[in-house]
């Protein structure tokens, strides 16, 4: 589905307006590459991941824990009567591989770690399940559609399954041999195959989501061992690959081991004081040196999932908008059960202690969250939402990210990954380059800024959070604007289409602009350059005399030019003069001679050609060497 615009007039700020909070960039500051990796998904629309240029694709989620690639069939675990499952080709590992790889999407692959995987089953009912009423008749709930399987309780306790009635034993060997099978049929990572193997999924909660086969609580070195070895086993099989870990659940996983529960506890004590996080990152670090300092895990990789209902009420939007701020907040306290009434956790900084921690346990792992969902996507407060993450993500240099429940093509979620990934209908992205940006209240209005390479144009993302519209100046510095700033929106006045508004002026580093309320507006400033223009001295039928005049539109003088254009025609250029030209086929690149590279802010330099052919005005093109 491709986005749909809208040209209006948007002139006059609305007399309603407020005065919003003043809006700083500075192109020269906090410069960082963004990684294209942090706009991945799980799953979704094909279209829709197709129109944004979706970049990562994650094969994960509780039913990966036990996939068995030898026969196609997973156990769908606690999450519906851990029944065996034969999947079929689409939603088999190779299927979605390569898929995939088709088109051009990275995908991030999960190997099992637990210890079991799913044993042969049938592909219809009756399945092969964890608590078969065979063994267990009496079971607190049973599959309506296979009365044969159960939930594995009875008066709401825990029953105790038998591995080998799902489940055959698999262990490093087993993940080896996995990857090889794909190695073997689309390459290794360096030949456009897997390029990230994920070490199983969120394994704390093996004891509950797979209690059938792993009722007990996972330990330190349970993780610890069996990551390392399939670690191993991955690079064995693939050296070119990476590995990504322990992706965990959440705030507990984060911070402690299943036999700790959520916090210090003996587990803790008997492996130096470190949490789970901060022991997983030495672990695999020790590993490595113990190898010969062979890398072991390339991505430190954490769920997030806000502690938020999914309600839309105006008190759950306004929380939900807030608790962003978990990400990356040093003063920000958690409002849910794990701040000050509950776990009583310090601000979280999710992602700045993330890289706090790699850098003290296990320098130069990158970071990512292979899961997140702020929830409310079918509503402009998700769609808001979710373009403050993305910012977020880009500014504080995640390295990968994958959306778990993915928006509609046609939910406001979806507007906000076009807004960075395709805002215009054509495929034109917010900048890949972060900057500084700030703004003097980051509660009302949320800034983020960056450079695109392609054209050095700046990009600015403005999330307006609240119910008005605020009318704010942005000042830009380090930066050469061409003397307009394009205007792109998503607000609730229109919830089908981004909106392009009237350009906007951008005079000596400023630009006023009136943000609508609870919208989404991004500003798109080319950058200053060059412009060229052609005159015609004089033609006849066989050829024609013209003269270019190169004009500096910056502030600042350059030191080089290079004009460019495409003959419509069969012209072909005889001599020129004050210039360095250059023909290929229909297209010319003239560049300065040297002595006639400089100049002047507003300044401007002629360069003179002769070519055949009649003298139709082609398009010029001028940049600054």
């Amino acid at each position: 589905m491709a986005t749909s615009l809208v040209a209006v007039t948007l002139t006059a700020p609305p007399a309603s307006a407020a005065d919003g909070p003043a809006l700083s960039i500075d192109v020269s500051a906090a410069r960082h590459p963004i990684s294209p990796e942090i706009y991945g998904l799980n799953g979704g629309d094909p279209a829709f991941n197709a129109e944004i240029g979706q970049s990562v694709a994650r094969w994960g989620g509780n039913a990966s824990s036990r996939y068995n690639f030898k026969n196609h069939t997973y156990n769908t675990g606690s999450d519906w009567y851990f029944e065996n499952i034969v999947a079929d080709q689409e939603h088999s590992v190779e299927g979605m591989v390569g898929s995939n790889l088709a088109r051009g999407i990275k995908p991030v692959v999960t190997v099992p770690l637990s210890g079991w995987v799913a044993k042969d089953s049938p592909s219809s009912h009756p399945f092969a399940c964890g608590f078969p009423a065979t063994r267990f008749p009496q079971q607190d709930s049973f599959d309506q559609w296979d009365p044969n399987c159960g939930n594995g309780k009875l008066n709401q306790e825990n029953l105790t399954g038998v591995p080998t009635d799902t489940s055959v034993p698999a262990d490093a060997a087993f993940d080896g041999e996995m990857v090889s099978h794909l190695v073997d049929q689309f390459g290794t990572a360096a030949q456009g195959g897997v390029p990230i193997y994920e070490l199983d999924n969120e394994p704390v909660l093996w004891s509950s989501t797979h209690r059938d086969v792993h009722p007990e609580p996972v330990s330190d070195d349970e993780l610890g061992t069996k990551g390392t070895a399939a670690a191993a086993a991955i690079k064995a099989a693939d050296p070119t690959a990476a590995v990504l870990g322990p992706s965990g659940w959440g705030y507990c996983e984060w911070v402690a081991s299943g036999v700790d529960g959520c916090g210090p506890g003996a587990d803790s004590a008997a492996h130096g004081g470190l949490n789970l996080s901060q022991w997983y990152l030495k672990n695999m670090k020790d590993y490595s040196d113990a190898h010969g300092g062979k890398r072991y895990l390339d991505y430190f990789d954490q769920h997030f999932y806000p502690q938020i209902s999914g309600d839309k009420t105006p008190e759950a939007n306004a929380l939900r908008l807030r608790s962003i701020r978990s990400l990356w907040d040093p003063t920000y306290v958690e409002e849910s059960w794990i701040g000050p009434s509950g776990v009583n956790a310090p601000p979280l900084q999710f992602i700045r202690t993330m890289k706090s921690w790699v850098d003290r346990y296990n320098p130069g792992t990158k970071t990512a969250i292979t899961e997140y969902n702020w929830g409310a996507l079918d509503d402009i407060n998700g769609a808001l939402a979710e373009a403050d993450i993305l910012g977020v993500f880009g500014r504080e240099g995640l390295d990968l990210a994958t959306m778990w429940g993915e928006p509609k093509p046609t939910d406001p979620g979806a507007y906000a990954f076009r807004m960075y990934r395709n805002y215009d209908g054509t495929g034109d992205r917010f900048g890949d380059v972060s900057v500084s940006a700030t703004a003097a209240d980051q509660g009302q209005l949320a800034v983020y800024a960056a450079q695109r390479s392609s054209d050095q144009a700046l990009t600015v993302m403005v999330v307006n959070k609240t119910g008005g519209d605020l009318t704010s100046p942005l000042s830009v510095a380090g930066f050469d604007n061409a003397g307009a700033a394009q205007r792109f929106t998503y607000s609730p006045a229109d919830l089908s289409a981004i909106v392009r508004g009237d350009d906007l002026p951008a005079s000596n580093g400023h630009v006023d602009a009136t943000y609508p309320a609870n919208s989404i507006t991004l500003l798109v400033l080319p950058a200053a350059g060059c412009s060229a223009s052609l005159h015609v001295n004089g033609d006849w039928s066989t050829g024609h005399v013209a003269t270019v005049t190169v004009t500096n539109n910056r502030r600042t003088a350059i030191t080089g030019w290079k004009v460019s254009w495409t003959w419509p025609g069969d012209q072909q250029v005889t001599n020129s003069w004050n210039t360095t030209l250059k023909q290929n086929a229909a297209s010319v690149v003239a560049t300065d001679a040297g002595w006639n590279g400089r100049i002047g802010a507003g300044g401007s330099t002629t360069f003179g050609f002769q070519a055949s052919g009649t003298a139709p005005p082609p398009t010029l093109n001028c940049k600054p060497a």
